[in-house]
């Protein structure tokens, strides 16, 4: 069965759970149903936006499927959604939101609507929890089928979380940070979360040194 139809046969038995039932008959998911793996980038942040795969749906405001530009060139994963993000719907608000958005107009050179931005979780973690690994699971191929779509030269991921949902990987952190790595398709840079930066201002001189990296790969 494909991956996405495990979703849709998961979101129907979280609705059944939902209205009370603890136990149904086994079901099969007609690959000839409606229920298709999408087509396009919105059809996608649609099944996105109306996702009751984990818990995570139960507390947020709304869940956050990615904006920007459809075939932009440089990709930005974050980890998770702040309380901030999901209370405003909006993207990186406050002054995380000024640092990243000061690093890829002053430094990169692009401007915010040629990037695409996006989170591993697309849903804020429940009390400020850090997301579980099921609901890494639940969220996951949300994430590989918008980079799919999107196809960027160059993907950028913010914080350590965000790289190692994203690779897979347990490595050091501080040995990948701001190097260019072969993922999949596509230059794969880790650099520190702008909110890790403001708690950290010493550590801005070489994220600009990161920042620069990313220009020459575009």
């Amino acid at each position: 069965m494909k991956s996405f139809q495990n979703l849709i046969l998961l979101q129907n038995l979280y609705r059944l759970k939902a209205l009370g039932f603890d136990y149904t008959d086994p079901f099969y998911v007609n690959e000839k149903s409606t229920h298709e793996e999408p087509k396009t980038l919105n059809e996608l942040s649609q099944n996105i936006s109306s996702c009751h795969l984990c818990d995570l749906s139960k507390s947020r405001q709304q869940s956050m499927s990615g904006y920007g530009n459809p075939n932009a060139e440089l990709m930005i994963v974050d980890f998770s959604v702040s309380m901030s993000d999901d209370s405003n719907n909006g993207y990186y608000s406050g002054r995380s939101g000024e640092s990243l958005t000061n690093m890829i107009e002053k430094v990169i050179g692009l401007k915010t609507d040629d990037v695409y931005f996006t989170h591993a979780i697309k849903c804020k973690p429940l009390n400020s929890n850090v997301p579980s690994a099921s609901e890494w699971d639940s969220c996951k191929s949300y994430l590989f089928t918008q980079i799919d779509f999107v196809k960027p030269k160059v993907i950028v991921t913010l914080g350590e979380e965000a790289y190692f949902k994203l690779t897979s990987e347990e490595s050091d952190f501080q040995n990948v940070r701001g190097h260019v790595i072969d993922f999949k398709k596509y230059k794969l840079i880790p650099i520190y979360h702008p909110q890790f930066l403001l708690r950290n201002p010493e550590l801005k001189r070489i994220t600009l040194n990161d920042l620069k990296t990313i220009k020459s790969c575009l």
